[in-house]
């Protein structure tokens, strides 16, 4: 007898042709779906070495000098107005080993010498564009005129000159300028148009200890990230889904690449400014050692602030004193940046998981005493309460405030001036954002319903609003009621503002009627 399943001859209902038909059907099936999920997976794991966390930590020998950008020459007229004058140029760079990059720069070939003014000071720049595209300058974190502030109204054609001119009536603080022509600011800032301007004031300030020599133990900190193409060009390095815009693998700051300051005194005062168009920055020492923030975007805080972390989005500014010691190496770096609701592949598009050496602190062997920091630095007129005037509400999501996209001849809000408002501004995307209004500094009031840190009392200008989360914030108009003249609110994440994450608003005279569209000229119409 034959074993079951070993007759030679099975029965008829036992026949396998059905069987052997379908499976030509089902095994080719099965091999698409196989070498389809292979293809995932390959092309996941490709994506994620690609978009792998960026770390240059431990990898740069720190071997060039930081660059500080020289203070601007000015001249003084007859009726005391302090002029400067500042050409963007096209030109080349050499930050690294081989060709040099192509760069812009204001009177020289990559960001701009430093402007400094006093408060109580007329001012006046003359601005050339020496480039072959329209651009303008815009004054950011300056307390000035709408007409002169250098929005997207107010452009610069190739060639022509531009001079914007207002009295310096605000705190010492450390403010910066930047290009912001309509959609294109991402691109231009990329280039390297940018520079510092420092408002100074001695009556307020000279007493406070605080490092003050410029470029010896006041020192700009201007940190951009950049990525370099086989031929030391600019390259784009942007996230498939992460909608950031450019977030670069190497750092420059004031332009240079890979760098060391040396230190010699036992206090060193850095002004440190995020001028990316998009990556957020936390930063720290190499040691932990705690540092004192003594100023915000908008000036000094009401005393100094004792850290082990600074975290900055694009925009926005910090200024800490570090102690040092004789012979101390300590650098500075980015890294754990907290986004307080970006995760997953939303965070590691945003580069939370990134980390930067930034810059190497080298103190001398013997260094110069440093005065103590004063336990207060600033006095600041803070609301008493909530303001009872106007609430605005400010939604940002997927390229859009409150629905809209930018339109360069709608006013958005009108405000009165000589008015303090509250403005809520809420953050409905899963991406970071950074919110900036034009014109004036505001006083954060609440975080999600909770007082600010100690790090966001002071006077700002731009803020991170994190996915999720209402920040409010008082905001002042005490003047400038020019309702012909629009300025800007917007994301300063400059993809985002570039595609389209931006208002405008007018200020008119107490009482003032509204206007109605803005038209070719950048004027706003009754």
């Amino acid at each position: 007898m034959a074993l079951p399943g070993n007759d030679p001859h099975p029965p008829a209902t036992r026949r396998r042709r059905p069987r052997t038909r379908w499976a030509w059907l089902v095994v080719p099936l099965v091999l698409v779906v196989v070498a389809g999920c292979s293809v995932a997976v390959g092309g996941g794991l490709l994506l994620f070495r690609v978009w792998a966390p960026v770390s240059t930590v431990g990898t740069l020998d720190f071997a060039n000098p930081l660059r500080v950008p020289p203070l601007a020459a000015s001249t003084v007229d007859p009726d005391g107005t302090r002029v400067f004058a500042l050409e963007l140029q096209a030109g080349s760079t050499s930050f690294r080993p081989g060709p040099a990059t192509a760069t812009w720069g204001y009177d020289g070939s990559y960001l701009s010498p430093t402007l400094r003014a006093e408060r109580g000071e007329r001012v006046r720049v003359d601005v050339t564009n020496g480039v072959d595209q329209p651009t303008t300058m815009h004054w950011h974190g300056m307390h000035l005129p709408p007409s002169q502030d250098g929005g997207p109204h107010q452009p610069i054609e190739p060639g022509a000159t531009r001079s914007p001119a207002w009295t310096v009536d605000q705190p010492a603080a450390t403010l910066w300028f930047h290009p912001h022509p309509h959609e294109a600011t991402g691109e231009q800032v990329q280039r390297g148009a940018a520079g510092m301007f420092l408002v100074d004031d001695p009556a307020a300030t000279d007493r406070l200890g605080l490092p003050t020599t410029y470029g010896v133990d006041d020192v700009p900190v201007i940190v951009q990230d950049r990525t370099f193409d086989d031929d030391n060009q600019f390259g784009s390095r942007e996230p498939l889904f992460g909608q950031m815009g450019p977030l670069g693998d190497q750092l420059l700051v004031n332009g240079t690449w890979n760098p060391h300051l040396d230190v010699g005194t036992e206090r060193v005062r850095l002004r440190l400014l995020n001028a990316s168009n998009a990556r957020l920055y936390n930063f720290t020492f190499s040691d932990h050692r705690r540092f004192a923030l003594v100023g915000t975007d908008g000036g000094l805080l009401e005393g100094p602030v004792t850290l082990d972390a600074v975290q900055l989005s694009p925009g926005e500014r910090a200024e800490v004193v570090v102690d040092v010691a004789p012979n101390d190496r300590v650098v500075l770096r980015s890294e754990h940046v907290d986004l307080h609701g970006t995760s997953g592949d939303d965070g590691r598009f945003a580069g939370i998981l990134d980390a930067f050496d930034v810059l190497e602190l080298r103190a001398a062997s013997a260094l110069q005493p440093s005065a103590p920091l004063a336990p207060a630095l600033a006095t600041i007129d803070r609301p008493t309460a909530v303001p009872s005037g106007t609430t605005r509400t400010f939604r940002l999501d997927n390229n859009r405030i409150n629905g809209q996209q930018m339109a360069m001849e709608r006013v958005d809000e009108v405000v009165q001036a000589g008015s303090t408002e509250v403005w809520a501004i809420t953050n409905e995307h899963n991406l970071p954002h950074s919110f900036h209004p034009h014109l004036t500094s505001f006083l954060v009031l609440d975080v999600d319903g909770t007082a600010p840190p100690r790090e966001l009392s002071g006077w700002k200008d731009t803020v991170y609003v994190p996915p999720g989360s209402t920040i409010r914030i008082a905001i002042r108009f005490e003047d400038w009621g020019e309702p012909t003249s629009p300025s800007m609110f917007h994301c300063h994440i400059l993809r985002h503002e570039d595609s389209g994450m931006m208002g405008q608003f007018v200020v008119v005279p107490p009482g003032g009627s509204a206007p109605g569209e803005v038209g070719h000229d950048g004027h706003a119409g009754g």
